[in-house]
């Protein structure tokens, strides 16, 4: 295993995902085609896919992205159409997770982990 490389959340409507992806993550997309737009968040791919139609969505698999100011970040998502799915809290050592949904029901997780370091 060489670790983590793209997240996927699928969507019915692609091009307003993709407006609010970028809205939300702050970024513009490197990648874009009918079927598929790409996000480089940090290194990490972030990509939406059109699904053809509504999916059964589940919560039971979580991607975690890095933030740091989880509280700030929580209710700027709620302010661009998230809904609050997991409000913040503290898991321990000072690790933040909370989670919203997107408008498309995906989950999307966030994490402040002051203990993170990337591989060199």
């Amino acid at each position: 295993m060489l670790g983590l490389r793209t997240t996927i959340y699928k969507v019915s409507n692609l091009l307003r995902a993709k407006e609010w992806y970028t809205k939300v993550f702050q970024i513009e997309p490197y990648f874009e085609n009918e079927f598929y737009v790409g996000f480089n968040v940090k290194g990490y791919e972030l990509g939406i896919m059109k699904a053809d139609n509504e999916l059964n969505k589940t919560d039971n698999v979580l991607s975690y992205w890095g933030v740091d100011n989880i509280n700030k970040k929580f209710d700027f998502f709620l302010k661009s159409g998230a809904l609050a799915h997991e409000k913040p809290v503290d898991v321990g050592e000072g690790i933040l997770v909370a989670s919203v949904k997107d408008p498309w029901n995906n989950v999307i997780g966030l994490i402040y982990n002051p203990l993170f370091k990337l591989p060199e």
